[in-house]
C-alpha cells in the first residue's frame, strides 16, 4: 500500500472514530438526570458572580473558577440540560484530537517519519474516542472535562519545550506560555489542582534540562513559576480555610482493596484486556529506553502519568481520604499517548504485537462504554419524579433533609418543568445554621441535634400542609437515628416509600383527628 493510500484509509478511519466518539459523548444525555455533584455545579452557576466569588469559598473546598466559567457558558448558551452538559461537550470533543496532536509530536521528537507520526496521532486518537474516563467525564456538569483538556495541552506544551530547548531555542516562547496558562488552570480548576502543579512541574524541569540552561532561561522559569503561584495564592486561601473540616468530617473512605477496582478504570485497562496495555507499555519503553530523548520522553509521560495518582494515594493514607477516580481522570491522557507510541513504533513482528494490543485494548473499552451506556444513571432523579408524579397533589410539600438533596430534585424539576414546592431543611445550600454540626466535612450542609429537627416538624410551617413528602439523601449520615422522620411522624402516618439507591422518599400525611 502506497503512502497515500494509507494516509486516506487512516483519515476515513480518523473520521469513522468521531462519529463514533461523538456517540458514545452524546448518547442519551439529555436524557440522563444531573446526580449530586453536577446539580451543585449548575446550583453555584445560576446564582451570579458576586455568590460564586463570596459565598462559594465560605462552603466549597473547589476554587470557584470552574463555576464561573460556567456561568460564562450558561450565559451564551443557556442554563438547560443540554446547555450546561455542553461545556464538558465541547472540552471532551476537543480532547480526542489534542491527544492525537500530541502522541504526533511525541514521535516526531523522537525522530520518526512521517508515516510513524499519523500511525501514532490515529492509535492515539481511537484510544482516546473509546477511552472510558473520556467518555464518561464529557458527560458531567463538572470540571473534569475542563481538567482532561488543559492537562492535554499542557503535556503537548512540555513536548514543544522540550524540542525548542534540545534544538538550543530559548525558554521563553510561546509554548512556555501554554504550559502556564495550563498549569494556573490546573490549580484553580479544582482543590487537588497542587496534585497536578506537582506533576506539570517535575516534568517541565525535564523538558527545559533538554539543553543546558543559561541565565535568562533560568530567570524565565522561575519568573514563570512564581507568577503562577502568586495568582494562585487566593484559591490556595479557599483550600487552607476549608481543608480543616474536610479533613475532620470527610464522607470519603480510602481502601487499599479499592484500589484493584479503580485503578484500571483510571487508565483505560479494565478486565484482562488490561494485559495488552501493558504489552503496549512495554513496547514503548523498549522503544523510548535506548536515546536520551526517549528517556526524556519516558520520564515526562511517566511523571504526568503516575504522580498525581500516587500523591493522591499517599494523601489518603497519611492526611484524609481523596482518591477519587473521576478527580484523577485526566492521568488517562498522557498514559494513552505512551500506549500510542508502543502500539506504533516496533518494527517486524514486533509491529504486529503493537497493532493487535492496541486492537483488543481498543475493542474492550468500546464494549465498555456501550455497557455503561446501557446502564442506569448514577442517580435516577426523573424516575423518582415519575414516582411522585402519580401522588402529587398541588398543596404538597417536599422536605429535602439534608438541605443538598433538594438540588438535583430541583433541578430535575426544571428539567420535567414542574413547578412543585421545595423546603430544603434547615434552608438551602449554604445553611450555616448554629448547633449543628457537618458530618460530610461540607460547611454547606448541616446536620442538626434532635431539639432542632422536632422543632421544625411541629411548627407552623409544617403544621398548615397536610401532605409532605420527606427526601432525605444521606440520611444514615445526617438523621442517623431517625430524629426527623420520628419527629414527623407524630402527628402524621406514613403513606408511601420509595427508595432507588440514595434517594429516599417518604410520604407522610397528617392523622385524622377525633
Amino acid at each position: 500500500m502506497t503512502q497515500r493510500a494509507e494516509a486516506r484509509l487512516l483519515l476515513a478511519g480518523s473520521l469513522l472514530l468521531a462519529c463514533l466518539g461523538i456517540a458514545l459523548r452524546l448518547w442519551r444525555i439529555g436524557a440522563t438526570p444531573m446526580w449530586l455533584d453536577e446539580a451543585y455545579s449548575a446550583y453555584a452557576a445560576s446564582k451570579g458572580f458576586a455568590f460564586l466569588w463570596q459565598v462559594v469559598p465560605s462552603y466549597e473546598t473547589h476554587p470557584p473558577f470552574y463555576y464561573s466559567l460556567l456561568r460564562l457558558w450558561t450565559l451564551l448558551f443557556g442554563d438547560s440540560l443540554m446547555g450546561e452538559r455542553a461545556l464538558g461537550v465541547a472540552c471532551g470533543l476537543l480532547t480526542p484530537p489534542l491527544i492525537g496532536w500530541t502522541a504526533s509530536a511525541a514521535t516526531a521528537w523522537l525522530g520518526g517519519d512521517a508515516r510513524s507520526r499519523r500511525l501514532a496521532a490515529f492509535v492515539a486518537f481511537a484510544l482516546a474516542c473509546v477511552a472510558i474516563p473520556l467518555v464518561e467525564m464529557t458527560r458531567e456538569v463538572r470540571p473534569y472535562p475542563v481538567m482532561i483538556l488543559a492537562y492535554a495541552l499542557a503535556a503537548r506544551a512540555l513536548i514543544g519545550i522540550a524540542h525548542a530547548r534540545e534544538a538550543g531555542r530559548p525558554l521563553a516562547g510561546p509554548a512556555y506560555a501554554v504550559y502556564l496558562l495550563c498549569l494556573e488552570l490546573m490549580l484553580w480548576l479544582h482543590n487537588l489542582g497542587p496534585l497536578w502543579a506537582v506533576a506539570l512541574g517535575f516534568g517541565s524541569l525535564i523538558a527545559f534540562h533538554a539543553s543546558r540552561p543559561k541565565r535568562t532561561d533560568w530567570g524565565w522559569y522561575l519568573g514563570g513559576h512564581a507568577a503562577v503561584l502568586l495568582f494562585y495564592l487566593p484559591a490556595l486561601g479557599i483550600l487552607m480555610d476549608q481543608a480543616p473540616t474536610w479533613v475532620h468530617s470527610t464522607w470519603l473512605r480510602f481502601s487499599a482493596k479499592s484500589l484493584l477496582d479503580h485503578l484500571p478504570v483510571l487508565y483505560a485497562v479494565p478486565g484482562w484486556q488490561g494485559l495488552a496495555a501493558a504489552i503496549l507499555a512495554g513496547l514503548a519503553i523498549a522503544a523510548m529506553i535506548g536515546v536520551a530523548r526517549g528517556r526524556r520522553l519516558l520520564a515526562m509521560l511517566a511523571i504526568l502519568s503516575l504522580v498525581p495518582t500516587i500523591l493522591s494515594i499517599l494523601l489518603s493514607i497519611t492526611v484524609a481520604p481523596v482518591f477519587i477516580t473521576r478527580t484523577l481522570t485526566p492521568v488517562a491522557m498522557p498514559w494513552l499517548v505512551l500506549l500510542a507510541i508502543g502500539a506504533t513504533a516496533p518494527r517486524g513482528r514486533l509491529a504486529w504485537l503493537g497493532g493487535g494490543a492496541a486492537l483488543i485494548l481498543g475493542a474492550n473499552l468500546l464494549a465498555v462504554d456501550l455497557q455503561q451506556r446501557m446502564g442506569p444513571p448514577i442517580q435516577n432523579w426523573y424516575g423518582a419524579i415519575g414516582w411522585l408524579r402519580e401522588r402529587h397533589r398541588p398543596d404538597d410539600l417536599i422536605l429535602a433533609y439534608p438541605n443538598e438533596g433538594a438540588l438535583p430534585l430541583e433541578r430535575a424539576l426544571k428539567d420535567k418543568r414542574l413547578d412543585w414546592r421545595v423546603m430544603p431543611v434547615p434552608g438551602p445550600v449554604p445553611a450555616f445554621t448554629p448547633g449543628g454540626w457537618h458530618p460530610t466535612g461540607s460547611r454547606g450542609v448541616v446536620s442538626l441535634p434532635k431539639d432542632q429537627l422536632e422543632a421544625i416538624a411541629h411548627g407552623a410551617t409544617l403544621g398548615k400542609v397536610r401532605r409532605l413528602w420527606l427526601l432525605r439523601l444521606g440520611a444514615a449520615t445526617y438523621d442517623p437515628g431517625d430524629s426527623f422522620l420520628l419527629a414527623l411522624n407524630h402527628e402524621r402516618r406514613t403513606t408511601d416509600h420509595y427508595i432507588d439507591g440514595p434517594i429516599d422518599i417518604i410520604g407522610l400525611e397528617l392523622r385524622e383527628k377525633r
